[in-house]
C-alpha cells in the first residue's frame, strides 16, 4: 500500500479554523505527515474532520520555552500553515523572519480573508463578507430578493484553501531549483474573484448583466436551474449546449419551437413558468429514472443523507464512514500512489510527547515541560 503522492511532506499546521485546517487536511488525505499546534490538550472528537489523518500537539504558546518547541518543530518542516490575523504570529514570535532564521527551505503559508495588507488587513470578517466586497455575492440569488450566501464555499474554501494549496505546492516546486522557501499571502479575497475568470469575460463582452437570475448561470435562463417536482423535491436541469437541449425539449415534452429560440432572452421569464409546470407534473425520482442516460443535462437534487446513497456515488467510493461519521474519500484520485485509507482524527495534544522526543527532548526534559506548564 502507497501513502499517497505527498508521502515525505513534512507540515506544521497552527490549530485555527475555516480554510487553513481544511488545507491541512487535504495535504494530510494525500500523504503529508502533518502536525498540528494547539494551545491545549482535550478529547478527541471524531466528528473532527478536518483534523483527520493528523498529529496533535498542545505548546503553550506564550512560554518561551514553547516557542522554542515550536520553533525546533518547525525547523524541521517543509511546509508551516496559519491562519490568523496579520501580526499575531509576529508578536508570539512565530513569524516568517523567526521560522525562516531557523529553516531557509520553509514554505510559510498565510491564509487570511483581506490579506497581509490593505486598509482592512486587521478587521474581522467571514465568507459572505469577502464575497461581498469581490462582486461576487451580489450575483447569485433571486433577483428579488438580497443576495444569498453559497454556505462558506465560496471564499473560505474554493478562494482560500484551493489557493492556499496552489500557491504551497507552487513555492515547493521553484524550491527545487533555488532551494529556498518563501512566504505565502493566501487571500480570500484575492482568490474568490479569480474563480470568475469566465464571468468576467462575458461582462467585458456586454453578455452578462448586474441584475441577478437574469444571466446565463444564474439562475434567469429557464434550462439552468433547479425545478420543483410533484413530490416536493426538485431536479437540475443545465442542457446549455444546443444539442443537449434538444433532448431536455424532446424528453420533457417542451414546445419544439423552443429548440430555436433557445438563447432568445426576451422569453426566459415566460418560459420560467411553463417550464415549472411541467416539472411538477411527476416526482423528482420519475424525472431522474426518465434522464437516466442521456445528455439531457437533468440530475436530482439530493439531500446530505441522500448523496452518498447514490449509484454513481457509491459506484466511485465517493463517501466513506469513520467511527460512523460519514466524511468525503481523498480526492484527486492518483493511478499509482494512491493515498491510504482516512485517518481519524487525533485528540488535541494526544502526540506531544511523541513529536517532542522526536526533536530530541529527552524523558526527564519533556517531564519538566510538564510540570512547568508549557506542555498544555
Amino acid at each position: 500500500m502507497t501513502n499517497g503522492p505527498l508521502h515525505g511532506l513534512r507540515v506544521v499546521e497552527m490549530a485555527g479554523i475555516g480554510p487553513a485546517p481544511l488545507a491541512g487536511q487535504f495535504l494530510s488525505d494525500l500523504g503529508a505527515q502533518v502536525t498540528l499546534v494547539t494551545r491545549k490538550s482535550g478529547k478527541a472528537n471524531k466528528a473532527d474532520i478536518n483534523n483527520r489523518g493528523k498529529r496533535s500537539v498542545a505548546l503553550n504558546l506564550k512560554d518561551p520555552a514553547g516557542i522554542e518547541a515550536a520553533l525546533r518543530l518547525i525547523e524541521g518542516a517543509d511546509v508551516l500553515i496559519e491562519g490568523f490575523r496579520p501580526g499575531v504570529m509576529e508578536r508570539m514570535g512565530l513569524g516568517p523572519d523567526a521560522c525562516l532564521a531557523r529553516n531557509p527551505g520553509l514554505v510559510f503559508g498565510r491564509m487570511t480573508g483581506w490579506g497581509q495588507t490593505g486598509p482592512m488587513s486587521q478587521m474581522a470578517g467571514h465568507d459572505i463578507n469577502y464575497l461581498g466586497i469581490t462582486g461576487v455575492l451580489h450575483a447569485i440569488g433571486k433577483k428579488d430578493l438580497p443576495p444569498i450566501p453559497p454556505l462558506n464555499i465560496g471564499a473560505d474554501y474554493a478562494g482560500g484553501t484551493m489557493f492556499l494549496l496552489l500557491g504551497i505546492l507552487s513555492a515547493l516546486f521553484e524550491r527545487q531549483s533555488s532551494g529556498k522557501g518563501q512566504v505565502i499571502d493566501a487571500a480570500m479575497v484575492d482568490g474568490a474573484p479569480a474563480l470568475l475568470a469566465l464571468i468576467h469575460s462575458m461582462i467585458a463582452m456586454g453578455r452578462w448583466t448586474e441584475q441577478r437570475e437574469n444571466n446565463w448561470l444564474d439562475g434567469g435562463a429557464p434550462f439552468y436551474r433547479s425545478y420543483e417536482c410533484a413530490d416536493g423535491k426538485f431536479v437540475s436541469v443545465g442542457p446549455l449546449e444546443p444539442q443537449f437541449f434538444a433532448q431536455l425539449v424532446d424528453m420533457a415534452g417542451l414546445p419544439q419551437e423552443h429548440k430555436a429560440t433557445q438563447m432568445d432572452e426576451a422569453d426566459w421569464t415566460q418560459r420560467h413558468a411553463l417550464y415549472a409546470q411541467v416539472f411538477k407534473t411527476r416526482t423528482r425520482d420519475e424525472w431522474t429514472a426518465l434522464f437516466d442516460g442521456s445528455d439531457a443535462c437533468v440530475a436530482p437534487v439530493l439531500t446530505w443523507s441522500e448523496a452518498p446513497e447514490h449509484p454513481h456515488m457509491k459506484a466511485r467510493g465517493v463517501f466513506t464512514q469513520v467511527d460512523g461519521v460519514t466524511q468525503v474519500t481523498p480526492a484527486p484520485r492518483f493511478s499509482r500512489t494512491a493515498p491510504g485509507p482516512v485517518g481519524r482524527p487525533p485528540a488535541p495534544g494526544a502526540d506531544t510527547e511523541t513529536v517532542l522526543a522526536e526533536l530530541g527532548y529527552d524523558a526527564e526534559t519533556i517531564a519538566g515541560l510538564r510540570a512547568s506548564g508549557v506542555l498544555t
